[in-house]
């Protein structure tokens, strides 16, 4: 494991510079790492699924400041725009959605209050779906895909490791709220790095396979949940720092 915790450094350190943000080599925090709002960062990470330029370029497309605008503004604004999944009833709901929740609490303290019982991410995490849903009072197939059901749980009422997709945007989303660097925007309080989850997306899921970070062969929120365990034999207080070093040596087939 040595030798797979030096590769994976030496990635750290050379990616974690504004160089990895650019329209040549897209991603979804391009567009994110322009503002400090958490609700705008959160809506540039829910539409980050799908080919990387193709998600800049809708981000780019969208006029963010409509969440400071009437709903009939949004509405008006909103009509011809979708995305893969998304209709434009669906993008006219989350905006209007997150401008009622902004105007009354901050995301970072929906997350907090539930986070702080036990410092138990995936808690927080179905408490801020919940309320998203909740303010939303809106259901359809591209909505619900884009803003996450809510987790799953046993009969016991504990979320299911098994059975769980891994929740890549939304843990994303985390690691950029949360941690604090050169790529990371860190604007959010309260909330320790080391209990993060890594963003499991289909990249870094393979890449873990291959360097012996994970033996399980099923895509879900346990190999999310396992690969960060193996990851905090790294780095116990900053797993997911490797997450976009990951990310990158996957995309970039920097291993066979």
């Amino acid at each position: 494991m040595n030798s797979i915790k030096e590769l994976l450094d030496k990635e750290v350190c050379n990616r974690n510079n504004n160089c990895e943000l650019s329209y040549e080599r897209p991603d979804p925090l391009l567009v994110a790492s322009r503002y400090k709002d958490e609700y705008i960062i959160l809506l540039c990470a829910l539409f980050g699924y799908g080919k990387a330029s193709l998600i800049v370029k809708f981000l780019d497309s969208l006029n963010f400041d409509l969440l400071n605008e009437k709903e009939e503004v949004i509405d008006k604004e909103l009509e011809s725009f979708y995305y893969r999944f998304q209709n434009s009833e669906d993008v006219k709901t989350i905006f209007r959605t997150f401008r009622r929740m902004r105007q009354e609490d901050s995301l970072n303290d929906i997350f907090f209050q539930s986070y702080k019982k036990e410092n138990n991410i995936l808690e927080a995490l179905d408490s801020l779906i919940l309320k998203i849903h909740k303010i939303a009072n809106y259901s359809s197939q591209g909505f619900t895909f884009l803003v996450s059901s809510p987790l799953k749980r046993d009969k016991q009422g504990q979320i299911k490791e098994i059975g769980n997709a891994p929740y890549k945007r939304w843990m994303m989303y985390l690691r950029w709220m949360v941690r604090n660097d050169n790529l990371d925007l860190g604007l959010w309080k309260g909330i320790d790095k080391k209990d993060l989850i890594l963003p499991l997306d289909t990249h870094t899921f393979k890449v873990s396979q291959k360097l012996g970070l994970l033996d399980r062969k099923t895509y879900d929120l346990k190999s999310a949940i396992l690969i960060t365990e193996k990851l905090k034999e790294f780095d116990n207080l900053d797993p997911i720092k490797y997450d976009f070093a990951l990310y990158r040596i996957g995309q970039e087939k920097i291993i066979d």
